[in-house]
């Protein structure tokens, strides 16, 4: 077991700055065990790229008609309320309520051929975020391990001091924290690092004050007393190793430390401060929640954190989609697109790939509403959908795959949620085939099918 001493920072044979903490305080936040260090150091310093990622997640499902596939020449039942507008690449339309999208198409990727083919929340949710076939709603428990988790488990963050997977406000999936964003069987040290639990699921019309995060609260903790904290346990260290035989205190361990550096580390509490952001960057990424959590996510990236999510939730619109869909998709648009200006400003958007995406699509043709609410809506549609990816070192400026003239199903190139994260695991230099042990002992691999989308590669 390696120990880190309390007192002044230490150099080991790595050359890895050791700050005064409780054990192995860096291996929690880089998502790496003790064993995991002892193979690096066998093998020397293995390369790896700094590149991160930024879920922006639509829970709820939202319309590919009303995004990324409009269909302005189809019958008014199937292309809804809103036309299509050109974007700055030649030949690519995306729903007139996105002009910000519409300015920076040439750093983005529409792909309209996603389908898994599933229109149970729960089952879909648990395939795009895992890319595998799961959990459904009548067996909720998750099953295979999120894409962040596996990046904090195999990556850890691009630098000491924070978190390596992060939930903003929090993670979640269909209503359940952390959902199928969840570590599963690789264990809890590996869920999301959740902002701001006491004020999640917020809608694109929230206006309640935003909460900063509990713990900058902890800003006028006394530092003697934190410290003699991380002293203590620390010596009873030797005492819970030999008591626990489960892996537990592993888990301990890291969530301890990650409180600890997030309470007297000055480099994760600038990150969370978002009030160092000066107003024309917060008015340009809008005052919503959303747009208040996407301008964190940059701040994250920036400061080291390897994968983000940004909860955007409320898509369900079975009734209303002029009103429900009008209200959160010009949210999108200014977070979405202020994002990736920003990002390309600080030269930043080649290292850091953009997700947008929900767990399916809505109905190509409009329903009748509710019982009671006769308005038009769209129901679930698994068939077909769309997702947007941006920066990444992606190649850019495209559209991957195509609906047919109502957009119920892929015509050209259909692509699945395993290809679509196994271009997040290419992205990341992750080897899809490594695996890991399951509850039951057997080593599953990350992903037992897809490759990644050789058009953006």
């Amino acid at each position: 077991m390696l120990q880190i001493q309390n007192g002044l920072s230490a150099m080991n044979c790595q050359g890895i700055t050791r700050r005064s903490a409780i054990k192995v305080g860096f291996l929690g936040l880089l998502g790496l065990t003790s064993a995991d260090l002892l193979r690096l150091r066998a093998l020397g310093n293995p390369p790896r790229n700094n590149k991160s990622v930024i879920l922006i997640w639509l829970d709820g499902g939202p319309s590919h008609l009303e995004t990324y596939d409009p269909k302005p020449e189809a019958p008014m039942e199937i292309r809804g309320p809103w036309g299509a507008i050109e974007t700055n690449v030649s030949g690519i339309r995306i729903s007139e309520m996105m002009p910000r999208h519409a300015k920076h198409a040439d750093k983005m990727v529409f792909i309209r051929s996603m389908h898994h083919k599933n229109s149970d929340h729960f089952a879909a949710a648990h395939w795009m975020l895992t890319g595998r076939l799961g959990s459904t709603a009548n067996d909720l428990p998750q099953k295979y391990p999120s894409v962040g988790s596996y990046v904090a488990r195999v990556r850890g963050a691009n630098s000491v001091g924070v978190p390596a997977y992060v939930g903003l406000p929090a993670a979640q999936s269909v209503y359940i924290f952390p959902g199928y964003q969840g570590a599963a069987y690789l264990g809890p040290a590996y869920n999301p690092f959740d902002v701001q639990a006491q004020q999640k699921y917020l809608g694109a019309a929230h206006t309640s004050q935003i909460q900063p995060p509990k713990f900058l609260e902890n800003s006028a903790a006394d530092p003697t007393r934190l410290q003699g904290r991380a002293s203590l346990l620390s010596q009873l260290d030797h005492f819970r190793r030999d008591l626990d035989k489960t892996g537990t205190m592993d888990a301990m361990d890291q969530y301890n430390q990650q409180a600890l550096d997030l309470i007297l580390g000055h480099k994760a509490r600038a990150a969370f401060d978002i009030e160092k952001e000066d107003a024309t960057t917060r008015d340009r990424y809008g005052r919503s929640a959303w747009g208040h959590y996407t301008l964190m996510a940059r701040r994250m990236v920036e400061a080291g954190v390897s994968f983000v999510t940004v909860d955007m939730p409320h898509w369900d619109d079975h009734s209303g989609i002029e009103k429900g869909h009008g209200a959160k998709v010009p949210v999108v648009d200014q977070a979405v697109g202020a994002l990736i200006e920003d990002l390309a400003d600080r030269s930043m958007l080649g290292d850091v790939l953009v997700m947008v995406m929900g767990e399916f699509g809505r109905t190509p043709k409009m329903n009748e509403g509710q019982p009671g609410i006769a308005v038009p809506g769209r129901d679930h549609w698994g068939d077909a959908f769309s997702v947007m990816l941006a920066g990444g070192g992606l190649r850019t400026g495209q559209v991957v795959g195509a609906t047919n003239n109502k957009g119920e199903y892929p015509a050209e190139r259909p692509v699945t949620p395993a290809d679509l994260l196994a271009t997040v695991y290419h992205v990341l230099g992750i080897d899809p085939h490594q695996a890991f042990l399951n509850h039951a002992g057997r080593p599953v691999p990350i992903l037992d099918s897809g490759e990644p989308i050789r058009e953006v590669i």
